[in-house]
């Protein structure tokens, strides 16, 4: 008889600088979610064109996309303080020292990554929490919370560098959850406008239209 599979939590992690998951920074969901919403934009440019009622419209890259999930946490049976099983959670959405901020130098929010099974793996800062406590003991302290997390995705921070420095990128690149064009030819070629290259290569009459698991073919810049 085959054992039936456990369930998988949906977990938050903490990265380091180099991306890396932290291991003892880790909130794992006291249950998993019943939904949650992803929410992206894509940037278009219109200009008049005269002697037309319609305007000549240019794509300009998309912003990144948020993440918003509500989570339930729950210590009812243990008594302790609610707050106590998602402070994890409080401390990535912190300004941290050690994570310095590229142009100012100062300390910013430390990156983190939702996780749920095979679902989906999401690099993201928190840019909105909000607690919202639904039950207490009779000293006030809080037992059951509902917590809002919008998540905020980010990339892998790529060196930047010219585009002609690489002439043979991969030949090929399999989509993922999350990813955009113009991210993915800033990745492969150092330069987002880059996008264009890949979207002819592809036949991609509309470059938003990806999903997870497309397999891309990238042409190498030589090629012109």
């Amino acid at each position: 008889m085959s054992e039936t599979p456990s369930v998988q939590k949906a977990t938050i992690y903490k990265l380091d600088q180099s991306g890396g998951l932290v291991s003892n920074k880790s909130v794992v969901c006291h249950f998993n979610p019943k939904e949650f919403e992803i929410k992206g934009r894509i940037n278009w440019v219109k200009q008049p064109s005269i002697g037309s009622d319609f305007p000549r419209v240019t794509f300009a890259g998309g912003d990144a996309q948020d993440m918003t999930i509500e989570f339930l946490f729950d210590t009812t049976e243990s008594g302790e303080d609610v707050r106590n099983s998602y402070k994890t959670l409080l401390e990535i959405a912190a300004v941290d020292p050690q994570q310095e901020n590229e142009q100012t130098g100062m300390g910013a929010p430390a990156r983190c990554q939702f996780q749920w099974g095979r679902l989906l793996s999401f690099n993201a800062v928190i840019s909105d929490i909000t607690q919202r406590f639904i039950m207490f003991k009779p000293d006030g302290t809080p037992l059951r919370a509902r917590v809002t997390v919008t998540f905020s995705q980010v990339g892998e921070q790529p060196q930047r560098q010219n585009p002609t420095s690489r002439s043979e990128p991969r030949r090929v690149r399999v989509v993922r959850e999350g990813e955009r064009l113009d991210w993915i030819a800033y990745q492969e070629y150092g330069s987002a406008a880059m996008w264009r290259r890949i979207a002819q290569a592809n036949d991609l009459a509309d470059p938003s239209d990806l999903y997870p698991g497309q397999v891309l073919q990238l042409p190498p810049l030589a090629a012109r």
